[in-house]
């Protein structure tokens, strides 16, 4: 005789998406918040969306990050892989010790605020303490030395050597201006008709012509 029928399990809340793994999740929540940064600030967005983003539980991220806090510093910590990686790879892209290594340097750091200017102003102030984060430090200390190995192969100096560390803090501050007013006042920017990559390699002449 046949069995009694059984009701199959009730489906879940949140369907996990496609090609999840535990491993992954950490990495599918800081997308997701990345993404809602971009689109409502560091303030406006709340974990549960990021989580149902991300195809898991609301309680879900609470297992990998503390609390909202720690997941806005793991987005930073993530966008500053990315942006040391591109800076990396521009530099890579021209000879080295050449005024195109330090201006392709440069457009990567524009083209990264442009493509994500709430994420950007989130590395360069909006989560407090990262003073305190020796990790976070470090990553920021990563990206400006790709800056200062440029100007160290350009003037044909030490990386360590004073004039190396002035002029890359100059190439730097220049940069970082010239990426907040582009994703700020982009009218006014581009009213301007100069390219980055002309505006960037006359920075980068003016202030490496060798001693």
């Amino acid at each position: 005789m046949a069995g009694p029928v059984v009701d199959p399990p009730a489906a879940s809340a949140v369907t996990p998406k496609a090609g999840y793994h535990h491993g992954d999740l950490r990495a599918q929540l800081i997308a997701a918040v990345a993404e809602l940064v971009e689109s409502h600030g560091p303030d406006g967005f709340s974990v549960a969306e990021a989580a149902r983003r991300a195809g898991v539980s609301s309680a879900a991220p609470y297992k990998h990050f503390k609390d909202r806090h720690e997941i806005l510093r793991g987005v930073v910590a993530e966008a500053m892989d990315r942006l040391h990686a591109a800076m990396e790879a521009g530099a890579a892209a021209h000879p080295r010790g050449s005024l195109e290594a330090i201006a392709a340097v440069g457009l990567a750091y524009v083209d990264f605020a442009r493509t994500g200017p709430g994420v950007f102003r989130l590395v360069f102030g909006l989560t407090e303490g990262h003073e305190d984060d020796p990790d976070l430090m470090a990553k920021g200390d990563q990206c400006f030395g790709v800056v200062q190995q440029a100007v160290a192969d350009c003037l044909r100096l030490s990386p360590a050597d004073p004039e190396v560390e002035r002029r890359a803090y100059m190439l730097w501050s220049f940069v970082h201006g010239h990426s907040f007013l582009t994703i700020d006042m982009k009218h006014k920017v581009a009213s301007t008709g100069t390219d980055d990559w002309t505006y960037l390699m006359a920075v980068a002449e003016a202030i490496l012509r060798r001693p």
